[in-house]
């Protein structure tokens, strides 16, 4: 496997032949200038499996629809990712699908504090704002909601969405960034009757739109019922607690993106997930032994702002409850290990 990120974390290195660092910057985006010759510097003149994308294209269709004319691309092309993160479209498609979907505007609205305010494209919810003090190029303003919000991770075939499982998400607010994604853990119990609606309308959107491998969708339940929030038309954040080495996730996202038959994971109990952030600027990393609960680490020695993620940290139990406990457990014992 060969990868290219912000960070060539350790782990990242250790399970890759090579790694390369993507141009650009976490808090800025990737470059597109000099991207595919990146690629073709980790390639290293071999013929590539699969071009595999993660979050920070979603804004960038044409440039995904460019790296396909160089590389075999295993996921949604371009005019897929437009349709879905276009606010308008998607819209549009919920509409003619009959899926509730939050109201949308692109003009500032006249009661701001029941609306958001978004980025097309963006990722990780720290572009979310309230739309009382946003306004920044490329925004659009979404209907505030109050409720539960519920993830579904699917791998699509271009016909149908093949759910893997549901999942809760939370925030970690921080200054600037009150809608930042802080985790998730998987759902052990979901209702059948909630499932099944699911299922249709991401059956429905998946022939609408021919989505294909790993792609998540957000819902949040009101008193009024489920809504669906967005699309991510890419492999993303809840990845980990859905995995099994039995039927490896990765795997089926290639041979769904290939035409290919493909296994679904099974879970037994649950697993949740965090990012880690550094909550104030950090010269240098200390150096210390990683727990096995921890993946995503960054060098010893590394310079970190306030805001940037130091880790993800894990935590796994027989129900949501005790994968939860688990890992604010976990999340104690690193900021102690971090603060000595």
């Amino acid at each position: 496997m060969l990868a290219a990120d912000f960070f060539e974390d350790l782990d990242t290195v250790a399970a890759c032949a090579r790694t390369v660092r993507l141009p650009g910057a976490l808090h800025h985006g990737i470059e597109p200038a000099g991207l595919v010759d990146t690629l073709q510097q980790l390639a290293n003149g071999e013929p590539l499996e699969g071009l595999v994308l993660g979050s920070g294209f979603e804004r960038q269709p044409d440039l995904v629809d460019r790296l396909a004319t160089q590389f075999p691309l295993a996921g949604n092309g371009g005019a897929t990712i437009q349709r879905i993160k276009h606010p308008e479209t998607l819209a549009a498609d919920c509409a003619a699908l009959g899926i509730p979907h939050p109201a949308m505007r692109r003009t500032t609205p006249p009661d701001p504090e029941n609306w958001l305010a978004k980025i097309a494209g963006a990722a990780g919810g720290a572009h979310v704002q309230s739309a009382a003090n946003f306004g920044k190029r490329g925004s659009y303003y979404q209907q505030r909601l109050i409720g539960t919000p519920i993830s579904a991770l699917f791998i699509g075939d271009g016909q149908r969405a093949h759910v893997v499982g549901f999942s809760r998400q939370w925030q970690s607010p921080a200054p600037g960034a009150p809608y930042r994604y802080g985790g998730a853990v998987r759902l052990t119990r979901f209702s059948r009757r909630a499932a099944a609606l699911f299922g249709k309308w991401l059956d429905d959107l998946t022939a609408r739109t021919g989505l294909i491998g790993l792609c998540s969708a957000d819902f949040i339940r009101t008193r009024d019922g489920y809504i669906l929030l967005e699309i991510n038309p890419r492999p993303g954040a809840t990845l980990d607690i859905f995995d099994d080495p039995v039927a490896p996730l990765f795997e089926a996202h290639l041979h769904a993106c290939r035409g290919q038959p493909f296994a679904l994971p099974r879970q037994s109990g649950s697993a949740a997930s965090m990012i880690a952030y550094a909550d104030r600027e950090l010269i240098s990393l200390p150096a210390f032994e990683w727990p096995v609960w921890t993946a995503d680490h960054q060098t010893a020695g590394s310079k970190l702002a306030a805001g940037d993620p130091i880790c993800s940290i894990f935590g796994a139990g027989e129900t949501a409850a005790a994968a939860r406990l688990n890992l604010n457990r976990n999340a104690r014992t690193m900021r102690e290990r971090l603060c000595r």
